[in-house]
């Protein structure tokens, strides 16, 4: 890759990603009953999750999170998920929480692909409809995911286009954005989502600007919906959104057709 590659490397590791190692909070903190997976990337690296299952089993929800903390930093936003009958799978990326190794772009594709691989198996095993859900950062993840791989739908919050776009808005370097169009790139792939999407944003949102997501909204070409919250910035969505951004939540998984599960699915 050459030395600018490797620095090209390090200034995404450093400026996207702010991985956290400590686990604030457990499930059972909340009263919620949940498994501990442990699960390895297709490199070898181990990675962690929790599967909290809901008795009403709505769906089983892939949940690939944003660039900060950990998944002990989103329980809070599964209870209100687990309260809408909703099976939960979050997992950490690697360098983050219990999941092993150092966050790279490449080694965030590849935690995302093992975790897919761990709900599909379960949402399968359920006879679950498998609903993958990216929010910031994360919807990288969901579009890497769905553009090659089956799902019954997918929910996009708060998601950019290309980090080129992002490194246009935060950081004053000449070319930036033309620099980095190709990484942490969704608004390329969005197109091979064949699963309906519903996208969600904040019109307050400070980190992603409303305009990048309209964008990658714009891009997709499946079923969709773009949901503008109201007064809603990057991290209070749902808090702000309150009923009716649950109520869409909810009626979005209804309203998708029942999954046909398969073990032989790939990318």
């Amino acid at each position: 890759m050459g030395l600018a590659g490797d620095a090209l490397d390090r200034f995404i590791e450093s400026q996207i990603f702010f991985p956290d190692r400590y686990l604030e909070y457990g499930p059972s903190d909340f009263g919620l009953a949940f498994e501990d997976v442990r699960f390895n990337a297709s490199d070898g690296v181990n990675l962690h999750g929790w599967l909290i299952p809901a008795e009403e089993n709505r769906c089983l929800l892939l949940f690939c999170h944003g660039n900060a903390g950990n998944i002990s930093h989103r329980l809070d936003n599964i209870v209100r998920l687990h309260e809408l009958g909703i099976s939960v799978f979050i997992f950490d990326y690697r360098g983050y929480g219990l999941s092993g190794g150092r966050i790279t772009e490449k080694g965030f594709y590849l935690d995302c692909e093992a975790a897919y691989d761990v709900a599909r198996d379960r949402a399968g095993k359920d006879r679950a409809k498998l609903v993958i859900f990216g929010r910031s950062l994360g919807g990288i993840a969901a579009v890497h995911l769905g553009a090659a791989r089956p799902c019954a739908g997918m929910i996009l919050e708060s998601c950019f286009t290309h980090m080129g776009a992002m490194a246009a808005e935060h950081f004053p370097i000449p070319m930036a954005g033309k620099i980095l169009v190709n990484r942490l790139n969704a608004i390329d792939k969005i197109d091979q989502v064949k699963a309906p999407i519903l996208f969600f944003h904040g019109d307050r949102d400070d980190i992603v600007p409303l305009r990048l997501g309209r964008e990658l909204f714009d891009a997709a070409r499946s079923h969709k919906e773009f949901v503008t919250l109201t007064d809603a910035g990057h991290n209070d969505t749902y808090l702000v959104g309150g009923r009716d951004y649950l109520k869409k939540f909810a009626d979005f998984i209804d309203n998708l057709p029942p999954q046909v599960h398969s073990q032989h699915q790939t990318v």
